[in-house]
């Protein structure tokens, strides 16, 4: 085969599937969207996946496939191979294909010729995910659960980082983002600015218990740098470097605090993460009977059915309630009439 050949067999860059990768992970999520740093986690690990798939179990070179050969039929190979071949979950595969879908529409705006396999892939569809009702901390264990760490200065910290989970319902990645220019006191109140997903901002207003643990935690922990608005409110020194607290270091916390307060109350969750108290929070609230809107608000949902899917299950309480009412019209329970031998051994079929 002449060069001339060779040159003419190489598709065009910008046709190939993975030609703009690079530019809508970067570029488009971070700094046009405004995605969080786990949605570019995710759709980054479902492209390297598919990827993946491409080269290893397709055999066809990334600078050869092109946006054209992403079809129908392939995607749902794909998706039929992450389920067989790898034994992902149904939730798993449907977060893979949605990062395809993902750059695939931000691909056709690009360029005009891939909307036509954006709208292909978009009817590959997703798998049924059973919906779990996922376990949360009962009223009955909340306080023992918030109160579980020892009374020492980490201690104390550690226990305003519960209380503050809680009372503000807030995301484990919002808390670790607070610094002290978040934080608004007015005679004694506290509200908190927090940076939510989509760099949407809202304001918390803290309880009047949370308000007072907030007090005693700036002058534990903040004592000579009020002034200092970029400093964490949650922070770790290594070496004389303060440093914002990691989720992961977050997370180790409430997961030991569940296990020491599992001791006296069994029925809270095997492992307790942020999310299990953000969830034990929204719940609570709904069965106290605050608003489903006021609840979502608190959240930082965009969409209120976001908040009724996860968070609006009713207490055992309310759903008895709910069965007694109009129960009165069914009869009451009376004794069954004995009569002659033979006319009960006909009840029971055997004549």
């Amino acid at each position: 085969m002449s060069r001339k050949n060779k040159i003419s067999s190489q598709p065009a860059y910008e046709s190939l599937f993975f030609s703009r990768t690079s530019d809508f992970l970067s570029l488009y999520l971070e700094r046009q969207a405004g995605r969080s740093y786990y949605t570019k986690k995710a759709y980054k690990a479902g492209l390297s996946s598919f990827y993946d798939y491409i080269v290893d179990i397709r055999k066809i070179s990334p600078m050869q496939f092109q946006y054209s050969q992403c079809s129908y039929q392939l995607i749902l190979e794909y998706s039929q191979y992450l389920q067989e071949e790898l034994h992902r979950k149904n939730s798993t595969v449907n977060s893979k294909l949605a990062a395809i879908k993902a750059y695939l529409e931000y691909s056709s705006d690009c360029d005009a010729a891939v909307i036509s396999v954006y709208v292909a892939v978009c009817r590959v569809p997703l798998l049924v995910v059973p919906k779990v009702q996922m376990p949360i901390i009962q009223n009955k264990d909340l306080a023992g659960f918030l109160d579980s760490p020892d009374h020492t200065r980490i201690g104390n910290r550690d226990r305003f980082m519960l209380i503050l989970l809680f009372d503000s319902a807030i995301r484990v990645s919002e808390l670790v983002r607070i610094t002290l220019g978040d934080i608004i006191e007015d005679n004694g109140s506290y509200s908190v600015l927090i940076h939510g997903k989509g760099r949407k901002e809202r304001c918390i207003v803290l309880s009047e218990r949370t308000g007072k643990h907030m007090g005693g935690y700036l002058k534990a922990y903040h004592k000579d740098s009020r002034g200092e608005a970029s400093r964490p409110l949650f922070y770790t020194v290594t070496h004389g470097v303060v440093s914002d607290m990691s989720v992961r270091n977050v997370e180790r916390i409430l997961n030991k605090y569940g296990a020491k307060a599992r001791q006296d109350a069994p029925g809270i969750p095997s492992s307790v993460s942020p999310h299990t108290v953000r969830r034990s929070r929204a719940t609570s609230l709904y069965r106290d009977g605050v608003p489903l809107e006021q609840v979502s608000a608190l959240l930082g949902h965009s969409q209120i059915e976001t908040t009724r899917s996860h968070y609006a299950s009713p207490s055992p309480e309310q759903m008895k309630a709910a069965v007694e009412k109009g129960s009165n019209k069914v009869p009451e329970q009376k004794p069954e009439w004995l009569g002659h031998t033979d006319d009960l051994k006909r009840k029971f079929g055997l004549v």
